[in-house]
């Protein structure tokens, strides 16, 4: 074998494992939704903490803000004709927007300089992002799927803001407490 056909082995089976604990990844987050659900607000049941945000956020500071949002992506599809069928393309559609938003903003800003105070500094970015953006989806794809007038939605953005708040510091709290013990294992 010349060393040619060694690194590119070594390569190919580099981007397998890649692709191998990526898909761990996505499998926990999916048995996450399955797992733990439950309404923060009880005057809007249908928006529902879950952690499933936690996995993906892992898999976007070990492999960077592109793999997180390949990891949105599959996740929200599997999580959506599975666990969450019930919310269908709309609610793919939200999931990949509001994680896909918080992985991006997060993965770019720790992928610069991947310190303690970096990481915190990014989570917060990719909440406040998160939480901001998701108040424009609501308004606009939120009436087309649901089929409410746009005020009706308004009415409920502090509803919607606070809970996209929650959730991604929860999601963000917990991330970085497991971090660092769980990206050595992935790194590997």
């Amino acid at each position: 074998m010349t060393e040619r056909t060694e690194n590119q082995t070594a390569a190919a089976g580099n981007r397998t494992m890649k692709m191998v604990k990526m898909g761990v990844m996505v499998a926990l987050s999916v048995a996450l939704v399955y797992l733990i659900h439950f309404p923060i607000f009880p005057a809007v049941a249908f928006l529902e903490y879950d952690p499933a945000d936690i996995p993906i956020l892992i898999g976007t500071f070990v492999f960077g803000p592109l793999a997180g949002l390949v990891l949105t992506v599959v996740t929200s599809i599997i999580q959506g004709l599975t666990v969450s069928a019930a919310s269908g393309l709309y609610g793919i559609l939200m999931h990949v927007i509001a994680t896909g938003v918080l992985v991006i903003i997060s993965g770019t800003i720790y992928q610069r300089n991947k310190t303690r105070k970096n990481a915190v500094l990014a989570l917060l970015a990719g909440m406040a992002a998160m939480a901001i953006v998701m108040m424009g989806a609501n308004m606009i794809i939120t009436p087309l799927f649901m089929g409410v007038p746009a005020s009706a939605v308004w009415s409920l953005m502090p509803f919607i803001v606070g809970f996209n708040v929650i959730k991604a510091g929860i999601n963000g709290a917990v991330t970085f407490a497991l971090y660092k013990r769980i990206a050595d294992f992935l790194r590997r």
